[in-house]
């Protein structure tokens, strides 16, 4: 009988990606990555993509499987994901799912729900309402909703309210088992940090991202149409170097504000984690190694 899957959650710069290849290369994994944006060709720093020598160390799926000027959502990432693992156990390895893409594990254990398609005239009324009023009213009508969305990405804080208002339901109760989080697969463990730390773990990232030319790379990208995706364009550094590029702060200014819109976002993320995902925590103190991380996360497998 082949060994169950692994399913690594955890926020931004906790350290998951480190622990799931180490993870891997003990027990002979290949790595299903559960991010929204690495899909995307050409989104590598800002995203933390995983570099050519550890994909070359561990195989990895579901990254740079499509182009920019292409969409990509949870349907299509449950059917890729069911591909990959038919592949994995095809050569008798172990899928081992990372990522923090909170959604994509959810349409992966539950479904995708039955939410309406769009509809154009309230579409567009929504487009030019306020951000601050559609807020509000996703927070009036459906709180669980509000704390687990990007507040900073207009075109996902829409696509919840045109929902709400279409079905008269909560946009959350719109998907299959999503209330349901004691039907959690086994294995699903969620790394979690003290906060100082992660937010300290989150600084230097950003950092590095920088010093490694986040802000070359957005300006390539933006010439292959980056801004034109409504999808890619919403990520997180790219957004905001979208910004600077079109002069709307400088530079030190903009690597602080993706810092803040990062720990924000991470924030969410663990919000979603704690609420919609029962996972089993593995904690992860300041300055401990991902040898000693990985060997505590072994004990706890099924």
């Amino acid at each position: 009988m082949s060994a169950p899957a692994i399913y690594l959650a955890g926020a931004t710069a906790s350290g998951k990606s480190a622990l799931a290849l180490r993870l891997a290369k003990r027990l002979g994994g290949e790595i299903i990555s559960v991010d929204s944006m690495q899909v995307y060709r050409g989104l590598d720093i800002g995203t933390a993509k995983p570099s050519a020598v550890e994909q070359g160390e561990v195989p990895h799926h579901l990254i740079d499987v499509v182009e920019l000027n292409e969409s990509f959502d949870a349907a299509q990432f449950v059917r890729f994901a069911k591909q990959a693992v038919a592949a994995i156990r095809s050569r008798a390895a172990r899928p081992i799912f990372c990522g923090g893409t909170g959604l994509y594990f959810r349409a992966l254990f539950d479904g995708l729900g039955d939410s309406p398609p769009g509809e154009d005239s309230l579409r567009a009324e929504l487009e030019a309402t306020p951000m601050e009023a559609l807020l509000d009213e996703l927070k009036a009508k459906d709180l669980l909703a509000f704390e687990a969305v990007d507040r900073q990405n207009r075109r996902r804080v829409v696509r919840a309210v045109e929902v709400i208002r279409l079905t008269g339901q909560s946009y959350s109760s719109q998907r299959t088992g999503w209330n349901a989080t004691g039907q959690a697969p086994a294995n699903l463990f969620c790394v979690t940090r003290e906060v100082d730390d992660l937010n300290t773990r989150i600084h230097s990232r950003v950092d590095r991202m920088f010093e490694h030319g986040l802000v070359a790379e957005t300006e390539s990208l933006s010439k292959r149409g980056l801004s034109e995706n409504r999808s890619a364009c919403q990520a997180l550094g790219y957004r905001q170097v979208l910004g600077h590029l079109d002069g709307e702060l400088g530079l030190a200014d903009t690597v602080e504000l993706v810092k803040a819109r990062t720990r924000q976002f991470a924030k969410r993320q663990r919000t979603w984690f704690r609420n919609q995902l029962n996972c089993q925590p593995v904690e992860w103190a300041a300055g401990g190694s991902v040898d000693g991380c990985c060997e505590r996360l072994l004990g706890m497998l099924c």
